[in-house]
Formats: structure tokens, C-alpha cells, sequence
């Protein structure tokens, strides 16, 4: 069959879900695309329809596949597809379901293909996929750079010397100690490592994601550096190897002899400053080079010098089974029981600078030194992870490839340890520090390069970790300061090799490490303690998506693991310990302060979320006790007016309710209703409430976002404040703005809706606070004088004398004083009553002063005649309402009818409100004209009162008080007299 066939398959009803659109033709870009045509199938489609209306496959064929492959190509497409998706039609199936949902599980940010509108034209186009870069195994991607990284130079020049020192047991338990620690730190990678997919960084992103991006970018950041700096150490540590090894290629000779405390004086050489730093330098450029070639360049070079280091250590091993007494030099004596019981125990003692012991060196030798010299030589189980984005399997080639390569070493140890106790005495192995090249066969110089090999290893694989590590980090955009070093996806991070190399040439520059290698360890142990902490906060939180196929782990050794790494830490150099520790932190600082925040499902925040399910039950659903009783008030945002474009609740909403909490603590729910159909308006809903909670964020309160659609806002109200909350953890006081503008003839629902919300809370026993003045509340930066006055008609559980001490916390109130203002409706109850609140408030530990007012002495001054304007328009109001009402009632022959049911009012009783409402105005206007803010009690609405009537009483209330809280509690206390 040629490309360009086409084969026609009838079905019916196949794509019922797209009927009525139409399948423009495509043509295909070139011959190795597969182009799909298809044509809609119109309602009642049956398989005798004409040609017109069958569906067209047009499958284009490269022209080089074989018959057998372009038969069975087209039989799955003529087949097996069209009959799966026609299965699935229940499901809304779509052929690019299944591979955008699966790829956007894994993280890919995939675009989700649209549905065309009816009539549209749509193209699909299924080219070949993109050729990605070459991935690694387990063998070459983890195995190989985790053996390379750890066999380094220590082995070669510095174990036989600890085997003499330490002595055959101590070594043992040396190598059991630090091996133990990196075995353990290998079981926690493998677990996590396991538990899905991996992207670039590697124990970056494990970090990261187990205990959020703070701590893994601090620790990322510290193990980059430890990977650069080390990549200099072993560059220097070849350097040397190769200068000592052929001194006449030193072009600035020094030779320093040292006397040492043996019987035969020997000059100890040591290469110029000038010549490590000058072949340093070339060294590591051409390393650099290699690095830049990328990853399939790296694994061409890596087993060039991998092999001659697997070949050198076998070449040790064969001269240490064929060394003979004094040969092949003095103080061998071959594999001797008498040297392995000799050399059983420690020889502690003091040694000079070059590790050749002298009673008047200034070096002490012990357990914790010799750990620290010799942790270096297990570390190096990240190399595999470092390069998680070129691996083809990171669940499996990282748990296998890391722990074969620490088991490999942590056995070649042990071995090493027995076979070098055995055939040397404790003089030579002290005094000879290149004791694996002396029994080497069939000569020394393959020890040499041995050592040089291993170590350029080593710097490969550190130069190579490090820059990959540095751009996941800046990857994931927590520090715009690092975004320098991005890099797509497949592609190699030149710029941030780039800044590696500079690094690692400045510590060449430098020449001695001696004071920064310890701390390259430190950073190395940090990572390890990380990795550890992850994967022990994985395992005792559980979570359900905490699902590893790497099975043989615990949270107990994680935990052992991590333990072991800060003991360590320890062991080597607490002075150094501490640096490197206040770097992380600073760097945790740093991250915290300038990075962007990012929700990567991290360990902590699950232990926070099943801290908050345990504290719910038990705080139980009983009522809460007084000492703990905590305002959570709901905020509802409904402006009773227009706001600016982009503002979704007052400003002023939220100073107030950050008023309402001592010292920041405790939260506040602030919710919207978008009136409307949910099916219709669940979009708007999620855009409004991260538009909500985006600006609850800049004005820094504390406090969720509810959106809600309801039908009407009345409905939406009483739903919320059934449902809102958990246990508890329900809101307990509602905070609203007063309707001052209810008067507009645009705006007549507001009275029925404002005394709805009321009657609600009043039903479901919540706390109301109503603000008015909200324009005028101060912000923390305006500074309050005067009082906080507080009429206190009703008993209300304390709520109003909470609120007034909560103000008092804030610095916008903290230089007023309280007053309390009681109504008495005998001037006999007065003085009784005065005393009583006096002893109420001093068992309450609050300081306030106490007036108590008669009402029926007062009587109505002409200065305050604005508000007896008021009341006389207010009356005149209800009049003409009272009026209106009876007039239609007699139209249409219906009892008196306000808001949709019938209202039963007395004239006398509503004069009567009004005119309680107007003496209690008139008192706030005498008393408290210059007070900061009144709180006053709010009347419940009266029962069968119009709406209207109600807003009127209000506006007599609040009417010339420029600053103003309605407070009415609930049938709980919110403050106690006891302790």
C-alpha cells in the first residue's frame, strides 16, 4: 500500500458525541506523519448511508515499512480503535484523553485539547514524536558514576594508614560506622526516589518535595557547592598524585624534607603551589569540556577511566596474595596471622603534619579524627540521583544502581581492611603512605593511575551533578535570582556548567583546601540528614499517596539514618558542623523571604493537615469553655454599594477583622455570594475566590476564601451560615458593613435581605458585629485618642467587652481608655447597678470606667436637633409606608403584606421604637461625641415589623455617629471570672 491510500469504515453512531461538527481533511507535512480525516456522522446514521457519510481514515504509510507492519497498522486503526472508543461513549471519551491525563498526572503541562463549538472545524494531526535525548541505565546512568564518585584518592594513599593507626577492629568499625550511615541514607533515597515519577535535581527534588521547597532549596543550594568545591579537591588530588609521581614535570620545583619519628629519616616532596595551580587549572578545563559534550559524551568517557581503576585495584589484590617476607619491599611480610594479631588493636599517637608519627608532632590522632578523614571516601551515593533527568527509569535504576555501588565499596572496604592488616607491619603501614602501590603487581605505576583516574572520575562525576542540580533548582522558579540557569527540558545546562567550572577553577586557584574540604563533607552530610528526615516524615505520616516499590525501608532506620549523619557531623568538626548548618539557614532565610511560594504536596504540609484532623476531634462538637474561646468571625464581603474594579471586598473589612484577634491569632472566613446558577456561574466562583484570597493575602490577615452561588443572596446567607466550618471550628461572629445607602431607588432589596441575614444568625446562634462608618476605620499605622465607649444594654456572654480589650491590643487603639456606659430605667437602680458592673469588670481583669444613665430622666436637648429632624422624618416615613401597605391590602383584599408575607403592625408600638432608638442616639451624641469608636447593643428586628420599619429604627440609631459597632452576642459566655 502507498502513503497516500485511503480506507473507508461505515460504522454506526460512532461519534455521537461530535455530531454535527465537521472534520475538515488535512494534509499531511511529510510522508512520516499519520493524518486522521474524518467527516461528522448526522443523527440517524445507519451503515447504507451514502459515501459522502462514512467516516474516512486516511492513514499515510512511511514508505519504508515493511508489509507485515503497515498490514497491522491499519487493522488496529480499522479495528481495535474506532471499537474502543465507541465502547467508552458512556465516558465522553476522547482519543487524546488518555494521553494528556496520564502526562498530567506526571507533572507534564500539557494544554487539555478544547471542545469545538457546533459547526467548528478541527484538525488532528498525529506526527511522529520529537526525538528526545539519549537516557541512561541503571548500569551506566547510577551504577558506574556512584562507583566512580566513591572510590577516590583516600583509598589509594590514606586506608592502609588508617588500618595501622586505628588498628584492624577500629578500622572495621570505622568502615561499618560511616558505611552504615550511607547504606542507611541509600534505603531512604531508594524509597523515595521510588515513589513516582522524578524529574531533574535529584536529591533536590526528593528534598524539596518531602519538605517543601525552603528546605530543599537550602539544602540543594549547600550540596551544589559541596559538589563543586569537591570537584576541585579531586582535580588537586590528581594533580598531586601525578606531580609525585613524575616529579620532573613540576615546572616550579620544591622539595621540603620533613624529620619524622622513624628510624630512618626519608624526604617527604611535595609539589609548588604554582604547579597545582597552573595543571589544576588545564585539568579542569578540559574536564569542563568533556561536561559540555553532555551526557552521551560523559558515559563514552566514564568507563576510560573507570576501568583502569577496576583493573589497579585488581592488580592490589594480586600483589598483596603474592607479597613474600621483605618483599616486594621492607615491612611487607605477606598475608601473616602474626601481622593480623599485631595490627588487631589501635596505636593512637601523635603524627606531624605529613600523618608519619612523631612524639613532637602537633597532630593527635583518634576515633572521631580518623572518621572524618575517611567519611569522604563513602560519599559520592548521590552521583546517580544528580542526574535523575537523564535516566530512562528512575524508579528502579536509582534504588538498584545506588545501593549496588554502596554495598561494592562498603565490601572492597571491609576486605581491604583485613588483607592490608595482614600483610604489613604497623611501621610500614604508618610510614609508607602509598603502601597499595608498593604490593602492587607487577609494578607501582598502575597504582598511579589508579589514583589520578579515580579521582578525574570523581571530578567528572561531581562537574557533571552540579550544574544539573543548580538548574532544577532554578527550574522550578523559587528564586528569580537563579533564573540565569533554566534550561528546557532535554537540553543541556550549559550556563550553569559554565558557573561550575568557575567555582571549581577558583578553589583550584586556591591550592589548599584544607580548611574547605570539611566543609564540602558537612554540606554532603546535610544532604544525606535531609534525604533521611524526607523520607521518615514520609513514613510515619503515611499519606495515601506515600506508595514506594522499593518495600525494605522504616521509618525508624530513616530515622537512625539521619541521627547518624548529624553524630557525624559532629565527630569530624563541630566548628565546621555550625558553619555549614548557619549557611543552610541562612539560605532557608533567604528563600523565605525573596522566593515565590509553591505548593509542592510536602511532608510538612500533610503533618499539618493531620495535626488539624486530630486537634478537630478533639475539640469535639461540645461548647467550648470561656478561657478558650476564640472569635472566628466570618466576613461577608457584600459591599451594600460599588467597590473599584479588581477589589473584591472593603478594605476596611479586613483592618477590622485583624482587630478582632489578639496578636494575630485566630482566623477569619471571608465570603462572597455570586447570585446566579452554580452549574452556570462555577467558573466565576473559582476565579472570585483566588481573586479573594489573593487579596486577603496583601492585606496580610489571616483568613480563607468562600465563594458561594446561590439564587439569591438570602438563600446564599442561610446556606453558609448552616454549613460554614467544621466541629468548633465554626465561624461564631458575623461582621458586616451597615447598608447606609438602602434608600436608593435601585437598592429596595436591601432592608428585606440586611434583616434576613440578622434573623438568621439570630436562628443559628451566631454573633453579629455590624460597622458602621467602615470608610473611616483606621488602619494599624493611624493612631486612636480618646475612649471606647460601650453601651451596654442587654446581656450578650461579654461579647462587647471582649471586642473593646481586643482593640485595645491593636496599636491603632492602644492609647484609649474604656468607658461603659449602663441604662437604667429607675433612677433608684442606678447606684445597685453601678456597683454590680464595677465588681463585674474587676473580677474580669478589665479596667474600664463605669456611668450609669437614666433613661427616663433624660430628656431631649436642642442641641442635638438634627436627630429629632430625623425622627420626625422617620415617622413621617413609616407613616406614608403604613399607608401604601393598607392601600394595597384593600386592592387586593389580602391581609397587610410587607416582603412577601404578612405583617401585623401597632402604630403605638412603632412609635414607641422610634422613640427609644432617638434618646438612645441622642445619649451616644452627648456622652460620646469625642470617643474613637461606640459599641451598642443591637436590637433583634421586631417580629411581624416591615423591613423598612426596621432599617428606620437603625438609621434613628446610628444617625450623626461617625464611628460605630453593633454588637449583638449569642446565649454563650466569651469571657469568665475564674482562672
Amino acid at each position: 500500500m502507498e502513503g497516500g491510500e485511503e480506507i473507508e469504515i461505515a460504522e454506526e453512531n460512532e461519534f455521537p458525541s461530535v455530531i454535527g461538527r465537521k472534520y475538515s481533511p488535512v494534509v499531511a507535512h511529510d510522508n512520516d506523519s499519520a493524518v486522521i480525516e474524518m467527516s461528522s456522522v448526522r443523527p440517524g446514521s445507519s451503515s447504507s448511508l451514502p459515501n459522502h457519510d462514512l467516516k474516512k481514515v486516511k492513514v499515510g504509510v512511511h514508505p519504508n515499512m515493511a508489509s507485515e507492519e503497515r498490514d497491522e497498522s491499519l487493522s488496529n486503526h480499522s479495528s481495535n480503535g474506532p471499537q474502543r472508543e465507541s465502547k467508552l461513549e458512556l465516558f465522553g471519551f476522547d482519543s487524546l484523553v488518555n494521553i494528556l491525563g496520564l502526562k498530567s498526572m506526571t507533572g507534564d503541562q500539557i494544554p487539555a485539547p478544547s471542545s469545538p463549538r457546533d459547526g467548528e472545524d478541527i484538525t488532528l494531526t498525529l506526527e511522529q514524536p520529537k526525538p528526545t535525548a539519549d537516557k541512561s541505565g541503571t548500569l551506566m546512568g547510577v551504577f558506574m558514576p556512584c562507583l566512580q564518585n566513591i572510590l577516590g584518592i583516600i583509598y589509594y594513599i590514606r586506608f592502609s594508614w588508617i588500618v595501622g593507626m586505628a588498628g584492624i577492629g577500629e578500622s572495621l568499625l570505622l568502615v561499618v560506622f560511616c558505611g552504615s550511615c550511607t547504606f542507611l541514607t541509600t534505603i531512604s533515597l531508594s524509597a523515595i526516589a521510588s515513589n513516582g515519577a522524578m524529574k531533574g535535581g535529584g536529591p533536590y527534588y526528593l528534598i524539596g518535595r518531602a519538605l517543601g521547597p525552603e528546605v530543599g532549596v537550602s539544602i540543594g543550594l549547600c550540596f551544589f557547592l559541596g559538589n563543586a568545591i569537591a570537584g576541585a579537591m579531586y582535580v588537586l588530588g590528581a594533580v598531586e598524585t601525578f606531580l609525585n609521581a613524575v616529579p620532573s614535570a613540576g615546572i616550579f620545583r620544591e622539595t621540603i624534607t620533613r624529620v619524622n619519628g622513624t628510624d630512618i629519616a626519608e624526604p617527604i616532596t611535595s609539589p609548588s603551589l604554582h604547579d597545582l595551580q597552573i595543571y589544576g587549572i588545564v585539568v579542569s578545563i578540559l574536564l569542563c569540556f568533556v561536561v559540555f559534550g553532555g551526557v552521551k559524551m560523559i558515559n563514552r568517557v566514564a568507563p576510560a577511566f573507570l576501568v583502569p581503576v577496576l583493573f589497579s585495584l585488581l592488580c592490589i589484590f594480586v600483589g598483596i596474595f603474592s607479597a613474600r617476607h621483605d618483599r616486594p619491599a621492607a615491612g611487607i611480610t605477606g598475608l601473616s596471622l602474626e601481622s593480623f594479631k599485631n595490627n588487631w588493636g589501635s596505636a593512637y599517637q601523635m603524627t606531624n603534619n605529613a600523618g608519619i608519627p612523631d612524639p613532637n608532632g602537633n597532630i593527635y590522632w583518634n576515633f572521631n579524627a580518623l572518621v572524618g578523614l575517611f567519611f569522604p571516601a563513602v560519599t559520592g551515593i548521590m552521583a546517580g540521583s544528580n542526574r535523575s533527568a537523564s535516566l530512562k527509569d528512575t524508579q528502579r535504576a536509582i534504588p538498584v544502581g545506588t545501593l549496588a555501588a554502596t554495598l561494592t565499596t562498603t565490601s572492597l572496604y571491609l576486605v581491604s581492611v583485613l588483607l592490608f592488616g595482614a600483610v604489613a607491619t604497623r611501621d610500614k603501614l604508618l610510614t609508607d603512605r602509598l603502601l597499595s602501590a608498593t604490593v602492587a603487581w607487577p609494578f607501582p605505576a598502575i597504582v598511579y593511575v589508579g589514583i589520578i583516574l579515580s579521582t578525574l572520575g570523581a571530578a567528572l562525576q561531581s562537574l557533571t551533578g552540579a550544574p544539573r542540580l543548580l538548574a532544577a533548582i532554578a527550574n522550578d522558579e523559587i528564586l528569580p535570582v537563579l533564573n540565569y540557569f533554566k534550561v528546557a527540558d532535554g537540553h543541556e545546562p550549559h550556563v550553569a556548567t559554565l558557573f561550575t567550572a568557575i567555582i571549581c577553577i577558583g578553589c583550584v586557584v586556591i591550592g589548599n583546601l584544607d580548611l574547605v574540604s570539611p566543609t564540602t563533607t558537612m554540606f554532603y552530610l546535610v544532604c544525606y540528614a535531609g534525604v533521611n528526615l524526607s523520607c521518615f516524615l514520609l513514613d510515619l505520616l503515611d499519606a495515601p499517596s506515600w506508595r514506594p516499590r522499593w518495600k525494605f525501608h522504616h521509618w525508624s532506620l530513616s530515622l537512625v539514618g539521619a541521627l547518624l549523619c548529624i553524630v557525624t557531623m559532629f565527630l569530624i568538626s563541630w566548628a565546621f558542623t555550625i558553619v555549614s548548618l548557619a549557611l543552610a539557614s541562612l539560605i532557608y532565610y533567604y528563600v523565605s523571604i525573596k522566593g515565590k511560594a509553591g505548593d509542592w504536596g510536602d511532608g510538612f504540609k500533610s503533618a499539618y493537615f493531620q495535626l488539624a484532623l486530630r486537634s478537630l476531634r478533639s475539640l469535639g462538637a461540645n461548647q467550648v469553655h470561656p478561657k478558650n474561646w476564640y472569635p472566628i468571625p466570618l466576613v461577608f464581603c457584600r459591599p451594600w454599594g460599588k467597590l473599584p474594579e479588581n477589589v473584591p471586598c472593603h478594605p476596611k473589612l479586613a483592618d477590622f477583622a485583624n482587630c478582632m484577634k489578639k496578636k494575630g491569632r485566630g482566623m477569619s472566613i471571608f465570603v462572597s455570594i455570586i447570585d446566579g446558577d452554580y452549574h452556570e456561574r462555577a467558573e466565576d466562583a473559582k476565579d472570585a475566590c483566588k481573586e479573594l484570597s489573593t487579596y486577603i493575602d496583601y492585606k496580610q490577615c489571616e483568613g480563607v476564601a468562600e465563594i458561594v452561588v446561590a439564587p439569591s443572596m438570602s438563600e446564599g446567607f442561610r446556606g453558609i451560615v448552616q454549613t460554614m466550618g467544621l466541629g468548633n471550628l465554626k465561624p461564631n461572629i458575623i461582621v458586616m458593613r451597615y447598608p447606609e445607602i438602602w434608600r436608593r431607588e435601585n437598592l429596595t432589596d436591601i432592608p428585606a435581605t440586611f434583616v434576613g441575614i440578622i434573623n438568621d444568625c439570630i436562628v443559628a446562634n451566631k454573633a453579629v458585629v455590624i460597622v458602621k462608618g467602615l470608610d473611616e476605620w483606621p488602619n494599624d499605622y493611624q493612631r486612636q485618642y480618646g475612649t471606647i465607649d460601650l453601651y451596654w444594654i442587654v446581656r450578650d456572654g461579654g461579647l462587647m467587652l471582649l471586642l473593646s480589650q481586643l482593640l485595645l491590643t491593636k496599636d491603632s487603639f492602644e492609647g484609649c481608655k474604656i468607658q461603659v456606659f449602663c441604662i437604667a430605667e429607675e433612677d433608684s437602680d442606678a447606684e445597685g447597678l453601678k456597683a454590680d458592673v464595677k465588681k463585674f469588670l474587676y473580677d474580669l481583669r478589665m479596667q474600664a470606667e463605669v456611668i450609669v444613665i437614666s433613661m427616663k430622666s433624660w430628656e431631649a436637648e436642642g442641641e442635638q436637633q438634627e436627630s429629632v429632624e430625623a425622627f420626625s422624618a422617620a415617622r413621617r416615613r413609616v407613616a406614608s409606608y403604613l399607608e401604601e401597605m393598607k392601600e394595597q391590602a384593600q386592592r387586593d383584599r389580602t391581609p397587610l403584606m410587607a416582603d412577601g408575607k404578612p405583617v401585623f403592625v401597632e402604630e403605638q408600638q412603632v412609635e414607641k421604637f422610634l422613640y427609644t432608638t432617638l434618646k438612645l442616639n441622642l445619649m451616644v451624641q452627648k456622652y460620646s461625641r469625642m470617643a474613637a469608636v461606640v459599641l451598642v447593643s443591637l436590637p433583634p428586628p421586631p417580629l411581624n415589623h416591615p423591613a423598612t420599619f426596621y432599617m428606620e429604627y437603625m438609621d434613628l440609631l446610628v444617625e450623626n455617629i461617625p464611628r460605630l459597632l453593633i454588637v449583638r452576642g449569642y446565649h454563650k459566655d466569651v469571657v469568665t471570672l475564674f482562672t
